[in-house]
């Protein structure tokens, strides 16, 4: 009766039953998981939410199947205000949110059982998305080096295979922080255009750099290879509640004129983005900025914070370098196994993480992943137990 595009993993892991019995039996836990600000202390002001939303105009229906022009202008400024970028509201397609500009693209560029390629280690929503669009997601590796974790040319031209379609990047990258220099984006350039594939570029956490790291360049100026940029206000805004999303179509004018007249009959087809949002876009977007500040600092500062426990703890954990994003990745010292590290610290001192292949990190590495969003009292309350957890095993 069901489908068979994907598996239905319907069982609780074992981190999430540990979890889950945890909070049945009314334990305290201390959630290093957080991936939304307004359960943090990082909320919007609620007069100055509901008065953006309260658009006398959002009464009326008359759609357009891109988005509002109104709003598409309103992220076109964004991108030239924050980023430098020049982007005309007639290369936007406004979506309810990224995940749908995914499948919207995915649609747009693949048959069902062709490929498109995602980045490993990086957020594992998209083989769920793939899967859901009857596409399979390969990966690719990034490799660390530089400081980061980098696009190696050679390993992504060996993952293309007949069937391709596209190259999915997310810069930055979610939850390394990693963004993609300048190597990176020719490497992507080259290897698209020569293989005949689009990019799809996520860029959801882009306005977070780290403290000393300099604005990020977004690719929705691209013009060489054809290119699609995602974001929208889950992250940018802090408003995951917000229902707003965009694609950005870039590269050479002929693909983007084809892209364009093919995404809109896309779009027309589901019309899943609301007019009160959308009359919304202007204000939310002057008025962002406050909290994206806040969640800036207490990232800066939890990773600050984390940067002193790897250094004065002696337990050889390391601390992988951070360009942007909202999360810390710890490399665990040889011997220590992130599962059970991670289960240990759950159920005996009730800090719940991520481990590392939540990810794809490379199986021969132990990692724990850790949202920069906590509350700082709930990061100081985690140490002293990565300690005794560490201790243990």
């Amino acid at each position: 009766m069901f489908t068979r595009r994907f598996t239905w993993s319907l069982e609780e892991n074992a981190l999430s039953a540990a979890l889950h019995e945890r909070r049945e039996a009314g334990l305290p836990v201390v959630d290093l998981t957080a991936a939304n600000p307004s359960r943090v202390g990082l909320a919007w002001d609620p007069a100055a939410l509901c008065g953006a939303l309260a658009h006398p105009d959002g009464v009326r229906y008359d759609p357009d199947p891109r988005g509002l022009r109104s709003a598409r202008e309103a992220v076109a400024a964004y991108y030239e205000n924050n980023h430098g970028a020049t982007v005309s509201p007639e290369d936007l397609v406004l979506t309810a949110s990224t995940s749908e500009g995914y499948g919207w693209l995915m649609k747009l560029l693949s048959d069902p059982g062709d490929t498109v390629l995602a980045p490993t280690p990086s957020y594992p929503l998209l083989e769920f998305l793939g899967a859901m669009e009857c596409v399979r997601v390969a990966t690719y590796p990034l490799v660390a080096r530089d400081g980061g974790w980098r696009v190696d040319e050679a390993a992504l031209d060996a993952a293309v295979t007949p069937g391709a379609r596209a190259i999915l990047c997310v810069n930055p990258n979610n939850p390394t922080g990693s963004g993609l220099d300048d190597a990176d984006r020719a490497a992507l350039s080259r290897v698209a255009l020569r293989h005949g594939l689009a990019l799809i570029v996520d860029e959801v956490f882009l306005d977070f750099p780290a403290a000393g790291a300099g604005r990020l360049a977004t690719f929705a100026d691209e013009a060489q290879a054809p290119t699609f940029v995602l974001s929208g206000f889950s992250k940018i805004a802090a408003l995951p509640q917000v229902k707003l999303g965009w694609v950005a179509v870039a590269g050479p004018s002929d693909f983007r004129r084809e892209a364009k007249r093919r995404l809109e009959f896309i779009a027309d087809t589901y019309l899943s983005v609301n007019t009160p949002v959308q009359l919304a876009a202007p204000a939310i977007f002057e008025q962002s900025g406050a909290c994206r500040d806040a969640i800036g600092a207490r990232c800066d500062a939890n990773f600050a914070r984390l940067e002193s426990w790897c250094r004065e703890s002696g337990h050889g954990v390391r601390l992988a370098p951070r360009e942007a994003g909202w999360y810390a990745c710890l490399r665990l010292p040889r011997g220590v196994g992130e599962e059970a590290s991670a289960l240990d610290l759950l159920r005996r001192e009730g800090v719940s993480l991520h481990p590392g292949h939540f990810f794809g990190f490379p199986p021969d590495e132990a990692w724990w992943v850790v949202s920069l969003l906590a509350a700082a009292a709930d990061l100081e309350a985690a140490l002293p137990a990565f300690d005794r957890t560490l201790r243990r095993l």
